[in-house]
């Protein structure tokens, strides 16, 4: 089956293979077959716009699902990981900056950005989250001057970093958010991750200037571009990892399925090409990327469990953000020496299987015959969280 379509069969299989992003397509031929669940398959049974395989569909109605959550002028973080200021000057200091994606659970200490630096030892996160937001300047912003910036998309929160805008008047609204900001040295930073897309898909943000003739942040990969090449001039040092937006499954507005983000179109194009746009911009500016929707069979997240994947077929459940903070603390951990890259690189969750509490490490025999430099320096007493968790003790 075409990794570009999703072919609805009424009422029996779905052949689909997943990736850490749910349901994408494989071009290989290792294929699993799932069967729909119930719900799904009556409303993908009425779907005349679904039903057509190889085709894309184009829909002028999607159901954007909005999280209910406390709002963001009144929240508070409750177990924040950023609470108090940095007084270990070796602390290692992740910011995280995006839509819902991020903010989802920082209330509760179950958002991505606390259970990452959960992972990764001597670290502090601040969560930047906004829901909501878009990477593009939105639509009804029209005058970009800095003195009257007042937009709280990702080119607002950078600015803002970077003392351009005033972020007290851009962020005032968001308490929780400015707070964080405001614990902030940029020339402390040791990463960014960075994380937009659904709402950019949602609300129709032309992808790049050549689908756009007005100002290029209006659109989502010069938008990208563009508050990515401000953080790097405010924090040179700092490593930046652009995550893709994550594989959603769509509904219109009356409960039908219309498809996933390989299928559905919002006019402009897929979301899986909005997730390739934010590739193409890792590429060019030389990041570290980080593929939520198609992440090179890191688990096996089907249709079938996407229930314990998606909320509502946009927004990752606490599972989720715990299978993907465990992916995404690879990348701290190996550059900061904490576990060697072959971790990075092998790390595969079963979802059923999957235990909050778990640790990936691959063994010494393995390390030895596989990687023989990274087992050389382990050998030597390196990688410390990896030892923590037994690695090396056939050498000990």
């Amino acid at each position: 089956m075409n990794r570009n379509y999703l072919g609805l069969v009424a009422g029996i299989t779905v052949v689909v293979m997943t990736t850490c992003g749910c349901a994408a397509f494989d071009h290989s031929t290792e294929v699993a077959e799932e069967y729909i669940n119930d719900e799904l398959a009556m409303s993908a049974d009425s779907s005349d716009q679904a039903a057509s395989a190889g085709s894309i569909v184009v829909a002028e109605d999607i159901l954007q699902p909005i999280l209910e959550e406390t709002s963001a002028a009144l929240s508070t973080s409750v177990a924040n990981a950023a609470d108090t200021e940095i007084e270990d000057p070796d602390k290692v200091v992740m910011v995280f900056i995006g839509d819902s994606q991020i903010e989802n659970g920082r209330d509760d200490g179950t958002d991505l950005a606390t259970q990452v630096s959960r992972r990764v030892p001597n670290s502090v996160a601040y969560n930047l989250g906004i829901g909501g937001t878009t990477a593009a300047l939105e639509h009804s912003t029209t005058d970009t001057s800095l003195d009257k910036w007042d937009s709280i998309s990702f080119n607002g929160v950078a600015y803002a970093l970077a003392d351009k805008v005033d972020r007290e008047k851009v962020f005032g609204n968001y308490p929780v958010v400015l707070d964080n900001m405001n614990k902030i040295d940029p020339e402390e930073v040791d990463y960014y991750f960075i994380e937009y897309g659904a709402n950019d898909f949602f609300t129709k943000i032309p992808l790049d200037s050549t689908q756009h003739e007005g100002n290029p942040l209006h659109t989502y990969y010069d938008a990208l571009e563009n508050g990515v090449r401000t953080l790097k001039k405010i924090s040179p040092n700092a490593k930046i990892v652009l995550m893709t937006p994550f594989y959603g499954i769509y509904m219109d507005s009356q409960g039908k399925f219309l498809g996933d983000s390989y299928v559905v179109s919002n006019g402009i194009d897929t979301l899986a090409n909005y997730s390739r746009k934010t590739l193409n911009v890792a590429e060019d500016l030389g990041l570290i990327d980080f593929d939520a929707m198609n992440d090179d069979k890191r688990c096996d997240l089907y249709l079938d469990t996407a229930e314990e994947y998606l909320m509502d077929g946009t927004h990752l459940t606490e599972t989720g953000r715990y299978i993907f903070a465990r992916l995404l603390a690879h990348i701290p951990n190996f550059y900061e020496k904490n576990e060697p890259y072959a971790y990075l690189e092998n790390d595969y969750i079963h979802i059923k299987d999957f235990d909050y509490e778990d640790y990936f490490m691959i063994s010494d025999d393995r390390l030895e015959s596989e990687y023989p430099d990274a087992y050389n320096e382990l050998k030597d007493g390196g990688y410390p969280l990896a030892r923590e968790h037994g690695a090396g003790e056939d050498d000990d």
